[in-house]
């Protein structure tokens, strides 16, 4: 019954991330549910084994979203 209950809950998504060094040559890939702590890592829209020791390419990075605060406050007059 557990292996039931299993199948249905949620799962944390797996991101795909890609490790450049200083010239911007991708050296390895990685997919986790938060980025790596240690390396220059950068969120990618998917992974491809042809990057590897090449320069990635500026469409395959994922853009960071910039959020709004839920509210703002009103200025006082």
């Amino acid at each position: 019954m557990i292996y039931l209950w299993s199948l249905f809950a949620r799962r944390p998504q797996r991101r795909c991330f890609a490790l450049l060094d200083a010239a911007g040559i991708c050296r390895g890939l990685h997919q986790a549910a938060e980025c790596p702590a240690s390396g220059h890592w950068v969120e990618v829209h998917e992974t491809r084994l042809a990057w590897i020791d090449q320069p990635l390419p500026a469409s395959a990075r994922v853009m960071p979203v910039v959020g709004q605060p839920a509210r703002r406050r009103a200025l006082a007059a």
